[in-house]
């Protein structure tokens, strides 16, 4: 496939490409800081120069969503490995702003976070939970994104499915490591040993069983 890069700068319009990308680039700028400024308790995000708010979600994405947080971060917290983000956690990165549902954070990373800091860098390890209106933004500029910014670790959590597609950073891009349901095992490859059943993300029992089982290897 061609680069479009080197179709660009082959061509004798190169220097209006370049002043044309130079002002698009600067009202963009603008608009990010107007976005900082202008920020309250919704969960928005800024994505390629536009802001998206995000609408309500369904029971099943708010289960979901709280019942892999419950795991994760009793897992981290239990030993010390870092912070655990949930939802209003911004995450800016070199272009866009994104607030995932689950985050990540190593110790080394965390360890200066400040009390009232309001925005974070890539994080380790990433949680998408789908829904009809993110979707598209999560397996495509996100998806992107998050690889290009050397997040190690990307889970897309399909609530309606009730499955888990674990992507790993090889090369620079995300490969898909495993994609699981009902009792297929995640063995997460930044949290060495939290390896849990994919429906301990969706079953309330299951759920509670697992998250005894992580707490007894702590023990």
């Amino acid at each position: 496939m061609e680069n479009p890069v080197d179709k660009i700068t082959q061509s004798p319009l190169l220097p209006r490409y370049l002043e044309e990308i130079q002002v698009f680039w600067h009202k963009e700028e603008g608009r990010r800081k107007q976005f900082y400024k202008e920020m309250d308790d919704r969960k928005v995000e800024f994505i390629n120069g536009e802001i998206y708010f995000q609408s309500p979600v369904k029971l099943q994405h708010n289960e979901a969503g709280k019942f892999l947080l419950r795991l994760i971060d009793i897992f981290v917290e239990s030993s010390q490995l870092g912070f655990v983000g949930y939802e209003k956690m911004l995450i800016s990165l070199t272009r866009n702003d994104y607030e995932p549902d689950i985050c990540f954070w190593n110790k080394d990373k965390s360890i200066d976070f400040k009390r009232k800091q309001m925005q974070f860098p890539a994080p380790d390890l990433v949680v998408e939970i789908l829904s009809e209106s993110t979707e598209q933004i999560d397996r495509g500029v996100k998806f992107e994104d998050y690889a290009q910014h050397n997040i190690a670790e990307y889970w897309i959590v399909d609530a309606e499915n009730q499955t888990i597609e674990q992507y790993v950073l090889e090369s620079g891009n995300y490969a898909l490591k495993h994609k699981a349901k009902n009792q297929e095992i995640i063995f997460c490859q930044v949290l060495k040993g939290f390896d849990i059943p994919a429906i301990a993300v969706f079953d309330k029992v299951e759920n509670v069983i697992v998250l005894k089982k992580l707490l007894s290897k702590q023990e």
